[in-house]
């Protein structure tokens, strides 16, 4: 696990990285799988950062407050339409900084231990998991605070975690663009509005199967292009990180 230690020793002293070889490890003996010792470093980090993933609970706890202290009990349809514009928020806020948070030091660091596709999917994965959490407890104190006025219970949930893996590789993507472009976050938010609309808007017309006692036609059709954005996404994402890795 030395390979993992210098990870987790880098992320606190990159601003050594340029000028010490000592911190770069034997690529090649020391790790055999660094797709799992970069996703493993990552949530290590964040567990470490308490605070970081206590303030995003923190914000989703206060963000549902405001809402049930505002609507209340809301019928089925609004309440759909609020709990996914409270998914795009809570994306924004966890997983959006997943590749700005790193400093730019970092990047030399990890260019000469990882290919940049490992490192990319390995910050997907990351902020999936990171993503999964946050909407589970949404789900949870909506659950308690707003009702439940699903018909479907099991399907909405699983509409939900599909929901977060696509969420999170949209925003895991854009993140890696600000972040190479001298971590401009105001580049993010000028290409996530075309992305992240139509992703929003079938997944809360997927949900309302979820919401219907009855079957509702064309699903299917809703599900195929979600899918289809999440591996264009992650395609793009893999064809262009590489150029954007080098500087």
């Amino acid at each position: 696990m030395k390979w993992l230690r210098n990870l987790i020793f880098a992320d606190y002293y990159s601003w050594q990285l340029p000028n010490s070889g000592w911190l770069i490890p034997n690529y090649s003996t020391t790790m055999s799988s660094p797709f799992i010792s970069l996703v493993k470093k990552d949530l290590l980090m964040e567990w470490r950062q308490k605070h970081t993933l206590f303030g995003v609970l923190l914000y989703v706890g206060a963000t549902v407050f405001v809402v049930y202290m505002m609507a209340g009990q809301p019928e089925a349809r609004v309440w759909n339409a609020l709990f996914w514009l409270t998914q795009l928020f809570v994306a924004v806020n966890s997983v959006a900084k997943s590749f700005l948070q790193e400093h730019p030091n970092r990047f030399r660091y990890y260019f000469t231990v990882v290919k940049p596709t490992t490192f990319l999917l390995a910050k997907m994965l990351y902020s999936i998991t990171i993503m999964l959490i946050m909407s589970l407890v949404s789900l949870f104190l909506y659950y308690i605070m707003l009702g439940w006025p699903l018909e479907q219970g099991g399907l909405f949930v699983v509409i939900a975690i599909t929901g977060s893996i696509s969420l999170s590789a949209v925003f895991t993507f854009l993140s890696a663009i600000a972040a190479r472009a001298q971590q401009n976050a105001a580049l993010m938010a000028i290409l996530g509005f075309p992305l992240v609309t139509p992703v929003l808007m079938i997944l809360s017309k997927l949900a309302l199967s979820a919401l219907s006692p009855v079957y509702i036609p064309g699903w299917w059709g809703l599900a195929v292009i979600l899918i289809g954005i999440d591996i264009l996404v992650i395609a793009l994402g893999i064809i262009l990180f590489p150029f954007l890795w080098q500087e």
